[in-house]
């Protein structure tokens, strides 16, 4: 090893150089590890939610580790029920910079109360199912529907008649 090298590998090592690595994806790649299929890849190209991909000279799309932080972003909006305009609107605010960032903050908090109001729901849909688990656990046992512990109105624990009038909205 040359001097030249050792220096470089001490100098790197005490902090005075960065060294970047820049990791690149193909579309399948992707793909596969995001589980998202390559059409829907494309489409949210053409629909320009994936602005900084680079092309080769064949015009292959190049995935960057940005694209790949973007398309989780992408998701995880999706998934509070945003839609793709929306989203698309949300990435022009980022590359405007700072000058959008009390709408990104705003945009930020609605999702969240959006998603909690979609987790209170379903917290709600759980509950009722629960119920209807314990329900047909004792029909099975029983062969029949036609028992009384089996009416919630008959139901002795007001834990779960609470449980079962929160889930299904009953207000007796």
């Amino acid at each position: 090893m040359t001097n030249k090298r050792i220096l470089l590998k001490y100098l790197t090592l005490l902090g005075y150089f960065n060294i970047y690595i820049y990791l690149t994806y193909s579309i399948g790649e992707v793909s596969e590890t995001l589980a998202i299929p390559i059409s829907t890849l494309r489409y949210y190209d053409k629909k320009g939610l994936l602005p900084l991909i680079e092309r080769t000279d064949g015009n292959i799309r190049i995935f960057s580790d940005m694209d790949v932080h973007w398309l989780n972003m992408i998701d995880c909006l999706k998934n509070t029920g945003m839609e793709l305009k929306e989203i698309k609107t949300f990435f022009e605010w980022c590359e405007k910079g700072d000058s959008t960032i009390e709408k990104r903050c705003e945009m930020f908090f609605e999702r969240k109360r959006e998603t909690e109001r979609q987790i209170a729901i379903l917290q709600k849909s759980l509950a009722l199912i629960d119920y209807k688990c314990e329900y047909y656990s004792i029909a099975k046992e029983a062969g029949t529907t036609n028992i009384p512990e089996l009416n919630p109105n008959c139901k002795k624990d007001f834990e779960k008649q609470q449980l079962y009038q929160d889930a299904v909205g009953d207000t007796e």
